[in-house]
């Protein structure tokens, strides 16, 4: 067997692993309607899998507020999903402020900040803005937020201040430019940001970029407590070599690990991009269920077969890279 037709081969094994929690419902035609976990699932991996950039119906529908609108929605007792349907924002109360997680990006950044006050978040209650890597889509509005957030303080690693700047910068020559805030607050691994009884913990995560973060925190169902987290980065699409592969494996390994966990589990994945966790369709199982139902974000299985998946292939994709020497 030639190298090229070995390599073909696993390239299709790797989008059969990445879609294989999908059902059987062929793609829908660009562009996409609606806000369907499967099929943007399904038509995002076809590029990003094999780290191609996106085709030009796909960058139309990611900026079109129409088709990103997504209403904010109740999560848990503490916690607001104020994102769009491909990127997430979330909104978490403290008794001394809100922190909010990413600040989507260019045009949705106004329709963020209605969905903040729809929820009864005044701007000036954001203590902190916390970021999980340096890609556009999360980082994309801090620019316009940072001079209307007036208390707030703009949080990430190093290494994702480092790409943030940097993609903001190369931006520039292309048809979608965005700007960058100066650095602002740097953590690292193992750091924890504290705010009105909770505690937000940081852990590097890197493989999506090497400079990717996850957050861990506190929500809160009538009575119970859980542990959440938000992985900063789970996709094969900024991958440039092996070394880069093997790193997002540890990640989704230390992840796992902390699921299984006997003390303070991670049971909750608020989910940087909604296709991860099916988290539009856990959302409406959510605000259908009845008095003393249990939540359906609170999945730790799911989660544990998610990071499994991502696993899977990232491995087809580390055997990608070493073949190709890289």
């Amino acid at each position: 067997m030639s190298r090229l037709i070995f390599s073909e081969l696993i390239m299709s094994f790797a989008l059969a692993v990445l879609l294989m929690t999908m059902s059987a419902n062929p793609l829908t035609a660009q562009p996409l309607e609606g806000c369907h976990s499967e099929e943007i699932l399904a038509a995002f991996n076809a590029f990003a899998s094999v780290g191609k950039p996106p085709p030009d119906d796909w960058r139309s529908w990611q900026r079109d507020p129409k088709a990103q609108y997504i209403a904010p929605w109740k999560a848990f007792d503490n916690v607001h999903y104020v994102g769009v349907c491909w990127v997430s924002a979330w909104a978490i109360r403290t008794s001394d402020g809100v922190v909010l997680i990413d600040t989507l990006h260019e045009p949705h950044v106004d329709g963020l900040i209605a969905n903040l006050s729809k929820v009864g978040i005044n701007l000036a209650e954001i203590k902190y803005v916390l970021m999980t890597h340096g890609h556009f889509d999360h980082v994309g509005g801090a620019a316009k937020l940072k001079p209307l957030l007036v208390n707030a303080k703009f949080v990430m690693t190093q290494g994702s201040w480092d790409e943030a700047i940097e993609a903001a910068r190369t931006s520039q020559a292309t048809p979608w430019p965005f700007s960058m805030i100066p650095q602002d607050v740097v953590v690292k691994d193992g750091d924890i940001i504290r705010l009105g009884g909770n505690s937000f913990g940081v852990l590097e995560t890197p493989g999506h970029t090497l400079g990717t973060a996850s957050y861990t925190f506190d929500v809160k169902d009538d009575a119970n407590t859980y542990r959440a987290v938000i992985i900063g980065g789970l996709g094969l699409n900024a991958i440039k070599n092996s070394k880069q592969v093997e790193v997002l494996i540890a990640s989704l390994d230390q992840l796992s690990g902390m699921v299984k966990q006997p003390n303070q589990p991670l049971t909750v994945h608020v989910a940087a991009h909604t296709i991860f966790n099916r988290l539009m369709e856990a959302r409406d199982k959510l605000l259908a269920r009845k008095p003393g139902e249990p939540s359906s974000l609170v999945d730790p299985d799911t989660l544990l077969k998610m990071l499994a998946t991502q696993r899977s292939g990232a491995e087809v994709r580390l055997e990608i890279e070493r073949k190709a020497g890289r």
